[in-house]
């Protein structure tokens, strides 16, 4: 978690509670019934969570208890169960929303890494997973491709960076509660920047076509 950071609790109930209206989401658009709205909630909402504990032996996973995350997730289930008329218009808010929660997802994954005792380069890989997780079992769930394996959107790539300055502050001495926000918002502002601007990660490369996909 973010040492000395007071608004940390509520900043990661803020990330769940915006990760499973994301998951939520996307079950009301392939048409799921309650149950499934609030499983896809709860997945996304926590889904990088457990990740994270699974890979540090940290069990059993918050997304099985802590029941403040868990009722989170569910309740943001249950807001798109009843509101999502007006919420899906509101899907481009919800995916800003939802870069935020990858940024401080993979900023407390990364931190909790290297709090376990975890090489930094473990480190940097349970960061990225914690960050991404709940929108690739959100994906998987839904019979989708998840995002973080294909190039149109960078995804990954910005969580992959603001790991790596973690674990370096950390490695420094220099991490602080400053320069963890100062991260967050890091990966927030290329998330949000590569989705406005259309940036993307190439693809295969084609030979003299050049990199499949380049067109940005």
């Amino acid at each position: 978690m973010l040492p000395d950071l007071p608004l940390e609790p509520v900043l990661e109930i803020i990330g769940v509670f915006v990760s499973g209206l994301s998951g939520a989401l996307a079950a009301v658009r392939k048409q799921f019934d309650v149950f499934g709205v609030l499983v896809l909630a709860w997945a996304a909402g926590l889904g990088g969570g457990m990740l994270r504990d699974v890979f540090l032996g940290a069990v059993p996973p918050v997304g099985i208890s802590d029941w403040r995350l868990i009722a989170t997730a569910v309740a943001a289930g249950v807001v798109m169960y009843f509101f999502h008329p007006s919420l899906v218009r509101a899907r481009r808010a919800i995916v800003v929303l939802d870069s935020g929660a990858l940024a401080l997802f993979t900023v407390v994954g990364t931190v909790k890494g290297l709090e376990y005792g975890a090489a930094p380069v473990a480190a940097v890989f349970v960061g990225v997973f914690t960050g991404v997780g709940g929108g690739v079992l959100r994906d998987l769930l839904t019979g989708e491709v998840p995002v973080v394996l294909h190039h149109r959107q960078l995804y990954a790539i910005p969580s992959l960076l603001g790991a790596v300055a973690i674990a370096g502050l950390w490695a420094a001495d220099a991490y602080t509660t400053a320069t963890s926000l100062l991260v967050v918002g890091g990966i927030f502002a290329l998330r949000v920047l590569s989705l406005r601007f259309h940036l993307h990660a190439p693809g295969p490369w084609r030979g003299r076509a050049g990199w499949h996909g380049e067109h940005t």
